[in-house]
């Protein structure tokens, strides 16, 4: 045995138990009866607790000091997990312990005031897991992580490499250029019109089944199951992911499905020899975000796939009161100011993560208290979208995110968004034929692409180069806008 060979071995245990710890969760969201709340907490600290000891064991730095790497798939393996004993290190176990065991519980806790549109309810919750989370984010600057900045140390976990400051760089350079083509959009004398009819569950989850499929979902390795909010959970040969039904609202069921199908296509799609090893999942939440959007909106959301799913929607539900495949989406792409981001058209939805990015760099740095997050939140709504928050479910208790802690998780979604709109420029001259196959809902040609140029390779490359390498050039904004404009433009006839 060599060190390279112990490491690797300890490595693949960790990740297995890692993965114990995800299904965990997963249940919480999707299975787990209510009452268990409490007790899944304490399993959730209890098996953090083990995790954060294995990662923080000396011997994985003496391994890693002293591992020879065969290969440079190898070498990036382990400058990975020193990179991951490196953050722990900085995170006492007590305090890994406690966040791990509070956000269990603030799920539950967000759920039921969101149910209830009951800030006060969630407000003392939150303000400890910010607490919390502000803790472990001065751990991590005060030993090296995001250049000593709390929010960036944060952030660094999601989109390795990433600051605030220059994703506010990159959001400024956007912010002009979305704002002019929402104004004029909305000003536009030529309309779509929304859906006004009901659609059954039943119809919406079967179709969903089927949308998955036409992606490329591998059912073998993975569900559909319902929650609160869409998510996508596992790695390896279990990729799970889940789904909601609105009656009055099924593509918020059907793009929901495709959006998780993209993440979880990512991770299915790693090659197997890095199974249960650090290059096994993704290499950021950007990247797996750019997968999410590009499925869901790029591919999905495309004249040639919209016209496919009209006629589906069809066979399900019979005549649904619009007329004909090009006012279907039209339809599909209507653009509102809305108050879900998760419903948001694809021009609001980086100015949804762009006031979340501001409020939640804010609330890190200590200047907005938990308190006043409401208020903050309305305030900025109203400036950013014109209208005003009718109730809190539509306002800050809209997203899971702040309650299981995920600060500097928000703005990978626009990052995701950038790097989709690059890789769908790259896709679409290297597979010209691609709406051929959309139009018959044979979405492979596009996903058999993605997984050879980008999902293949797992945490092998950097983000930037995983996306550079699958497209031939530096990724910027340029590209999305470029194509939303044109889109958008020609389908509100501009």
């Amino acid at each position: 045995m060599t060190a390279f060979s112990d490491l690797m071995e300890y490595q693949r245990e960790t990740e297995a138990l890692g993965q114990i710890a995800g299904r965990l969760g997963w249940d919480q969201e999707t299975m787990m009866p209510p009452g268990a709340a409490e007790q899944r907490a304490e399993e959730m600290a209890a098996i953090e607790g083990v995790l954060h000891a294995r990662r923080t064991d000396p011997r994985v730095g003496e391994w890693i000091d002293r591992a020879e790497a065969p290969d440079p798939a190898g070498r990036r393996a382990v400058a990975l997990i020193a990179r991951a004993y490196g953050r722990n290190a900085c995170i006492p176990a007590r305090l890994a312990a406690e966040i791990a065991r509070l956000t269990s519980m603030a799920q539950g806790i967000w759920a039921e005031a969101r149910a209830k549109n009951d800030v006060a309810h969630f407000l003392p919750t939150l303000e400890r897991v910010v607490a919390l989370k502000r803790e472990a984010g001065q751990a991590l600057a005060a030993g090296g992580f995001g250049g000593g900045d709390v929010y960036d140390a944060l952030l660094d976990d999601y989109e390795p490499g990433a600051t605030g400051a220059g994703i506010a760089e990159i959001f400024g350079r956007m912010r002009p250029r979305l704002v002019a083509l929402r104004e004029a959009l909305l000003g536009a004398r030529h309309a779509p019109e929304p859906l006004a009819h009901r659609f059954g569950k039943d119809g919406q989850l079967a179709l969903a089944r089927d949308l998955a499929t036409a992606f490329g979902y591998d059912w073998t390795r993975g569900r559909l199951d319902l929650a609160v909010h869409p998510f996508s959970s596992g790695s390896g040969n279990d990729a799970r992911i889940t789904t909601r039904v609105s009656e009055t609202d099924p593509f918020n069921c059907f793009y929901s499905t495709i959006h998780e199908v993209g993440h979880a296509a990512y991770e299915l799609g790693i090659d197997q020899a890095y199974l249960l090893t650090p290059l096994g999942a993704g290499v950021s939440m950007g990247v797996h975000e750019s997968q999410s959007r590009i499925y869901e909106n790029q591919l999905g959301r495309s004249r040639a796939f919209t016209g496919w799913l009209f006629g589906r929607m069809g066979e399900t539900f019979g005549d649904f009161g619009v007329p004909d495949a090009d006012a279907f989406y039209g339809t599909v792409n209507r653009v509102q100011p809305g108050y879900i981001r998760t419903e948001a058209d694809e021009v609001h939805y980086n100015l949804h993560i762009m006031m979340r990015f501001d409020l939640e760099r804010r609330l890190m740095s200590g200047v907005l208290a938990v308190a006043d997050l409401e208020d903050a939140w309305n305030t900025r709504f109203a400036a950013d979208f014109g209208v005003r928050v009718d109730r809190p479910a539509n306002g800050m208790l809209q997203d899971v995110h702040w309650s299981v802690g995920l600060f500097g998780y928000f703005p990978t979604y626009a990052l995701g968004n950038v790097y989709a709109g690059c890789l769908n420029k790259a896709l679409r001259a290297a597979v010209p034929d691609i709406d051929a196959a959309l139009a018959r809902g044979d979405a492979a040609p596009a996903t058999d692409w993605l997984r050879e140029n980008l999902q293949r390779h797992g945490g092998l490359y950097t983000p930037a180069e995983v996306v550079e390498r699958a497209c031939g050039f530096t990724p910027d904004e340029g590209p999305l806008l470029d194509y939303l404009e044109t889109k958008f433009r020609a389908i509100y006839r501009l």
